[in-house]
């Protein structure tokens, strides 16, 4: 089930019927639809343009600001997203597969209502599998699986980089810089900050309130290329969201503290002063001082704040309701909005808060991922990979011994030929080959796919692959110990398995030896349920579902989180225990 939590304006669209213009406070949102308040919601973007709410399906529907207040969410007609972004007049969409649909008047000024997929325009062939995508006001940026950052739309405040006398615009994505490790922008933003893999941060585009945190002695309205910004306070950047008069910094001291830090108009930044703000400078308050900041979001005027003792927090404008309260003036140092009770407060680390223009929401989301997502994802990280593979130009890519044993056909040494057939591939492409094998996803590059076919095991879904590992004793080496029984698991899945449905199993990642102790109460039985899914998506066929293990693990629905699984867990056990009735 969804929980979506709305404040606002209520107009352009109208979202939720027979209220005010402006609800000013917090209330439960519910579609219109029933069958779309029974998915689960993994990702809400807002802007001035449109309202997106994307589920944990891969699919999606868009709300767009138009007058007509009975107006009906339309369905985005692609499938397999992972992320939406939405800015002032476009909209942008990442799927699974790397490639990126946009639209809008910045984007395809031709036909701003149709969808072009802008990765494909990149001019560098071997660039264009893009792993995140962020909005800002009229500009779209990709940041690729090499490291490259891409702008594309309009560059009138030069915040793609360029001066904006020789660029205005461009129906192409353009690279701003190479080496860089996230991006960060806002929906009401012409400004844009790109930081590299060396923490260094650097900005260009609006900086007329100083937005850009450049300092006294930067005061130009635009910044016409990529500058770096000194005097960063200490530690790890988290996150970055700017409107086109503040800009708000998220810093991560150490695992149990996160510090404010923000610049710009002095109505909106949060911090009580009567000028400019220039430099990041720390947003110091009570409501947070011993409380850990999980999350922000800036909408064109107020940013709201979410901390890990369920405390939602806002400043800045308050005129449509966007700060959830009756106020009558500029919040101008943070004030704490009063939430209705939140069905899932325990897993306060689990909501969100987006910022729309005008708008605000809070929404419950797990954001867990299938098992083809989840294995893309275990190959990215290198600290568990135990075998090299070289490519024509010399680069190493990392893998896993135990994927690829059950991925490959096992009636030949395959793995030899894979290093033949890496060794003759560009970086880009062995990326694209070992991502199929993992996901059994041809769709990433079918003209590749063509070529490995042969060596992997093309009778085999990813599923069937899992529960073999997960029926060979010889490759169990991890111990989670109950009351009755002793369960043992390959490391290498459940470490990639138990930190995405985290709550499964406590402690599994931290604990350095072979053993680790579940303390649920869950019975052996309905443990070993959840055994068999974590490697297959799936309930054993023999298995017999009673209303005692569905009331069971219902009561157990919050710490295990099974209504965010993807398949819903629970839905598989009232689907099975119907059809065995």
């Amino acid at each position: 089930m969804n929980e979506i939590i709305f404040f606002g304006f209520n107009e352009f669209p109208k979202l939720i019927q027979n209220k005010p213009d402006k609800i000013t406070k917090p209330i439960q949102f519910k579609f219109e639809n029933e069958n779309e308040n029974e998915k689960q919601i993994k990702q809400i973007s807002s802007g001035d343009y449109s309202i997106i709410f994307l589920f944990e399906n891969g699919k999606a529907i868009e709300y767009l600001n138009e007058e007509d207040s009975n107006q009906n969410p339309s369905k985005i007609q692609i499938e397999n997203i992972q992320k939406v972004t939405v800015g002032c007049e476009n909209e942008a969409i990442l799927t699974i597969e790397g490639n990126v649909f946009a639209k809008g008047e910045d984007i395809n000024p031709n036909n701003p209502f149709e969808f072009i997929n802008i990765s494909s325009l990149i001019e560098d062939k071997n660039d264009r599998i893009i792993e995140d995508i962020v909005s800002g006001r009229n500009s779209i940026y990709l940041l690729t699986s090499n490291q490259n950052a891409y702008g594309i739309g309009s560059n009138y405040a030069c915040q793609l980089g360029f001066d904006s006398k020789t660029l205005k615009e461009t129906e192409k994505p353009i690279l701003i810089m190479k080496n860089v490790s996230k991006i960060f922008s806002g929906n009401d933003s012409n400004s844009v900050f790109l930081l590299n893999s060396n923490q260094e941060l650097f900005g260009c585009g609006y900086n007329f309130y100083g937005q850009l945190g450049l300092g006294e002695s930067i005061k130009e309205y635009y910044i016409k290329k990529l500058t770096k910004i000194q005097n960063i306070p200490k530690g790890k950047i988290i996150d970055i969201q700017s409107s086109d008069s503040i800009s708000v910094m998220l810093i991560e001291i150490d695992e149990a503290k996160r510090k404010l830090y923000s610049n710009g108009y002095y109505g909106y930044n949060g911090i009580k002063s009567s000028h400019y703000i220039r430099e990041f400078t720390e947003i110091k308050s009570s409501l947070f001082e011993n409380d850990n900041i999980i999350e922000i979001s800036v909408g064109r005027n107020h940013t709201l704040i979410l901390t890990s003792n369920s405390k939602l927090i806002g400043f800045g404008d308050y005129d449509d309701g966007q700060l959830g309260t009756k106020i009558t003036e500029i919040q101008r140092i943070p004030i704490q909005i009063e939430l209705p009770k939140l069905r899932f407060n325990e897993e306060i680390s689990n909501y969100h808060i987006s910022c729309g223009f005008n708008k605000s929401f809070l929404y419950y989301s797990s954001s867990f991922s299938n098992l083809e997502e989840d294995l893309i994802k275990l190959f990215r990280r290198k600290e568990f990979c135990d075998i090299s593979f070289k490519t024509k130009n010399g680069e190493i890519i990392e893998a896993h011994k135990l994927i690829l044993k059950y991925r490959l056909n096992q009636n030949e040494n395959q793995i030899e030929k894979l290093q033949e057939i890496i060794s003759k591939k560009s970086i880009k492409e062995s990326n694209q080959i070992f991502e199929m094998i993992y996901s059994n996803n041809s769709k990433i590059n079918p003209k590749l796919y063509s070529e490995i076919k042969e060596i992997i095991n093309l009778n085999e879904k990813i599923e069937e692959t899992m529960k073999r590992i997960y029926l060979n004793e010889n490759e169990k080496d991890f111990i989670i110990e109950r009351k009755e029984k002793q369960y043992k698991f390959p490391k290498l899945i459940l470490i990639m398995r138990s930190e995405l449905y985290r709550g499964m199993f406590l402690s599994v990642t931290e604990d350095t030896s072979n053993k680790v102790t579940d303390y649920s109460e869950l019975s052996n039985k309905s443990f070993q349920i959840f055994e068999y899914w974590i490697y297959s998506n799936q309930i054993k066929d023999e298995i017999q579902i009673t209303q005692e293990i569905i009331e069971e693990l219902e009561r157990g629905i919050d710490y295990f989180q099974l209504n965010q699984t993807n398949p819903n867990l629970f839905d598989l056990l009232i689907n099975k225990f119907n059809n065995q009735n």
